[in-house]
């Protein structure tokens, strides 16, 4: 296994090679991997937290790929490095991941100021989730001042991503009819910038028209509070990726971004308590001879959920 120090002197030189190795060694689940990886998280958090971090997504169809292959691209032309994680808690079941084939990401993948990593087979999201946060710090670490962090929109995996970010971009399309149909209500609550994509050609004046309507809508569902801005832009033509830009700044300006990213690190601390609570229960030889029986008890209708809740938790905390 190579030295922690091997590690750390190979992200903050920006090697490519060490960026892989690094992120891979936070992704694994081994024990001697993750202590290694602890120590070189200690290391490199300090080198960390100055990238501005963007989670983007998308209903189906929007091509969040294509866009992030344009923007990401607009930005390194500006002098910005990129790097693109994902949050894909379908990929180990899929046998593949959303940025699995780079080839959809072309000129980004290309771009020496870029660097894209799909998203980490960990089976459960909050396995996903724990290593794309960790593979932040080492992208930062390793000089990245624009992390892009796309989510597949499944199950939570918005939250998830809307929880490591500083803004939460979705993009979405022109639509006949209601311009909210389509758009899971949660996250137009996560949204911070909205985005009506694929605004070209003969589709520039009805995604016009659908980011009005959908701004009108979004007033009324978000009486109390200040409703996301709605622009329009094109991944084809690059039309209004600047001003997007700029709305993505002008959010970060308009709110306390080093305490949100403290709240973000003490709900983090909660949720990898819970999870590694849950594991070391399901774990547990004791919780494991009875789990079976209380199911069956659960399924017989003999056992309700909240006395089966506190058998378990009996035989774990050795009651």
């Amino acid at each position: 296994m190579h030295s922690l120090e091997d590690y750390a002197r190979g992200v903050r030189a920006g090697s490519r090679t060490w960026i892989g190795r690094a992120i891979t060694l936070v992704e694994s689940t081994r024990a001697d991997h993750m202590a290694l990886s602890q120590q070189l998280l200690v290391e490199l958090t300090p080198h960390s937290g100055h990238a501005r971090r963007v989670g983007v997504s998308g209903v189906p169809g929007v091509g969040k790929s294509t866009f992030i292959d344009a923007f990401g691209t607009m930005l390194t032309g500006e002098g910005h490095k990129v790097a693109v994680l994902a949050v894909d808690p379908s990929s180990t079941r899929t046998g593949g991941s959303i940025l699995g084939d780079k080839t959809r990401m072309a000129r980004l993948s290309a771009d020496p100021s870029a660097f894209i990593r799909p998203s980490p087979t960990s089976g459960t999201l909050g396995g996903v989730a724990k290593a794309t946060r960790e593979a932040m710090v080492v992208v930062e670490a390793a000089g990245f001042d624009v992390v892009l962090v796309e989510t597949v929109g499944v199950g939570q995996s918005e939250t998830a991503v809307a929880d490591m970010v500083d803004t939460f971009l979705l993009l979405t399309l022109a639509r006949t009819g209601d311009q909210l149909q389509g758009i899971k209500k949660g996250v137009l609550e996560l949204a911070d910038v909205i985005a009506v994509n694929k605004a070209d050609g003969e589709h520039e004046l009805p995604a016009r028209k659908a980011a009005r309507e959908l701004a009108g809508a979004l007033r009324m569902l978000r009486s109390d509070t200040t409703p996301p801005p709605v622009l329009t832009c094109s991944a084809l033509t690059g039309d209004g990726l600047d001003k997007l830009w700029h709305q993505i700044l002008a959010h970060e300006q308009a709110i306390d971004l080093p305490a949100k990213r403290r709240r973000q690190l003490v709900r983090w601390t909660w949720t990898l308590v819970q999870d590694r609570l849950l594991a070391e229960l399901r774990h547990d030889p004791g919780v494991a001879a009875i789990t079976e029986e209380v199911e069956r008890d659960v399924l017989a209708g003999d056992l309700t959920p909240a006395l089966a809740a506190d058998r378990l938790l009996s035989v774990f905390k050795g009651q």
